[in-house]
């Protein structure tokens, strides 16, 4: 029978879990976020023009040797050792054989037998508070491949393309490839739990800033791998694997829709073919690839141009210092230190302002100060600006000038907003805006009197509102001085002044 069905011939989610246990492996690639690729020194900008960031090394020229790249290993062994890995006193590059016209030397530079980090764990918390210990195991370097963009393809996929353009820029950029174990026992958990690992691994990664972690732009990259057995036994299924799943809520759709697939599969007698599958966006189902290799198939061996990586012991332990809290352990002590409430922690965790606000509460800032501007306003001019709020071009420190200065009396909240803007527009330092834009609160109170007097003159009926006692209409004088000074003003200080002109 035909493993390809429709939504009508699949299971209910509930009664799948009923029958079989689900086991997943989940395969994640990362990008490193280094100046240079694994073995060139071509450079790695995402976006450059097609095929301007490639050298004979990086194009598989016969005679061009490879070096390795220090710093990617330093960033391997950082990320091996926060997940808890050990780290190998000598691991090896090997030939992984295959031919893809996006590889130009038909084979990858990759590891096999002795990758950098193995047999580690992460504890990967779930929303409802629970924990998930997921194996790791192994952590290995490579490097990406090129990209291929296939025309006249409605699908975006080679079949049906008229023909293909490949841009090499991408390879030889420096991977690490993080493998789990499987995870089994999840249950009805499953998708969630492996979304939760990915968004755990997506923080641990941003916060060791060794990779963007874009999904959206390929950085990081995860690869599901799933399989049903029935309840009860022990062998595991035939599994697939569904390739380069590029955001975090479709590594859940697309676990939750192999298990409901695979079900139909079994429960008409077939059985489920082992093979990669492409994950569909717009309807979140899975697709057949190519019939999946095993690891003789790449027919692995090792790289004569490459020596051993042998980090040495007091590198690991110098590394080992500089992994810091985990994120996810940092955000809980936050919550606790700030008196957050759960709704408000996830909004500010979904905005992705978490570092951003401790950031500006270590450059002097309160955190409820900080807390607003980068839960409020910052998002909006990132929205605006059509960019992610850690790509606003504002850093923390400008943010917490700004909070000191509205604190000093110096800036109103509405004058503040218009110096972030200044600071996102390019024009300087906060104070280099306030002085250039003109911006600092008027506290002169001879000229405040003058603005009050003249709006009072303005409005006589008003004088006589707020001298029989309606002090509430005094709100329209204050706004008016608000107008005359361009929001300079003091607020608090116009309602004094007249008040006790009207008296």
């Amino acid at each position: 029978m035909s493993a390809e069905l429709s939504e009508i011939d699949l299971p209910e989610y509930a009664d799948v879990v009923a029958r079989y246990e689900p086991v997943m492996g989940m395969e994640v690639h990362v990008e490193l976020g280094t100046a240079t690729k694994m073995f060139c020194g071509c450079r790695t900008e995402f976006g450059a023009a097609p095929n301007t960031q490639v050298c004979p090394t990086c194009l598989g020229m016969p005679g061009a040797l490879p070096v390795v790249n220090d710093e990617a290993v330093r960033s391997a062994i950082r990320i091996g050792l926060a997940l808890n890995c050990s780290i190998r006193p000598s691991s090896l590059f090997a030939r992984k054989n295959y031919f893809y016209p996006d590889q130009p030397k038909n084979y990858q530079i990759s590891q096999y037998d002795d990758p950098i980090a193995h047999d580690g764990y992460v504890d990967v918390p779930l929303e409802d508070g629970t924990v998930w210990r997921v194996e790791v195991e192994r952590a290995h370097m490579e490097e990406d491949t090129g990209k291929s963009t296939h025309i006249g393809s409605a699908t975006g996929r080679i079949h049906g393309a008229s023909h293909s353009l490949l841009d090499f820029n991408r390879a030889g950029v420096p991977l690490v490839e993080i493998v789990t174990k499987p995870i089994e026992g999840a249950g009805e958990r499953a998708p969630e739990i492996a979304r939760a690992y990915v968004t755990a691994l997506r923080d641990l990664l941003a916060s060791l800033d060794v990779s963007d972690v874009r999904m959206d732009q390929g950085s990081m990259r995860c690869d599901a791998n799933v399989s049903l057995k029935p309840k009860g036994a022990t062998e595991f299924g035939t599994r697939t694997e569904t390739k380069n799943v590029n955001s975090l809520k479709s590594v859940e759709v697309a676990v939750r829709y192999e298990m409901r697939r695979q079900a139909a599969v079994l429960d008409a007698g077939g059985e489920v073919t082992l093979e990669t599958r492409h994950f569909q966006e717009g309807d979140g189902t899975t697709t057949p690839g190519r019939p999946k290799e095993s690891a003789e198939d790449y027919r692995y061996f090792p790289d004569p141009d490459l020596a051993p990586v042998a980090p040495a012991a007091e590198l690991v332990e110098e590394l080992r210092g500089t992994i810091g809290e985990l994120p996810w352990l940092r955000r809980a002590r936050i919550q606790q230190e700030w008196s957050l409430s759960d709704e408000v922690m996830r909004d500010l965790v979904n905005l992705g302002a978490i570092d951003a606000i401790i950031a500006t509460v270590d450059a002097g800032a309160t955190p409820d100060a900080a807390r607003s501007w980068w839960g409020s306003f910052l998002p909006q001019q990132a929205n605006s600006r059509e960019v992610e709020l850690d790509a606003l071009a504002i850093t923390p420190a400008q943010v917490a000038r700004v909070i000191a200065l509205v604190e000093e009396g110096k800036l109103t909240s509405k004058l503040a907003q218009q110096v972030i803007v200044g600071v996102l527009d390019g024009e300087g330092e906060p104070d280099e805006v306030v002085a250039a834009r003109g911006l600092e609160v008027v506290r002169d109170d001879g000229a405040l009197q003058k603005a009050v007097d003249d709006a009072l003159a303005a409005n006589p009926d008003i004088v006589e509102k707020i001298r029989s006692g309606k002090v509430q209409a005094a709100g329209k004088i204050v706004g008016d001085v608000m107008k005359a000074t361009r929001g300079q003003a003091d607020a608090a200080r116009v309602r004094e002044l007249v008040l006790a002109a009207c008296e």
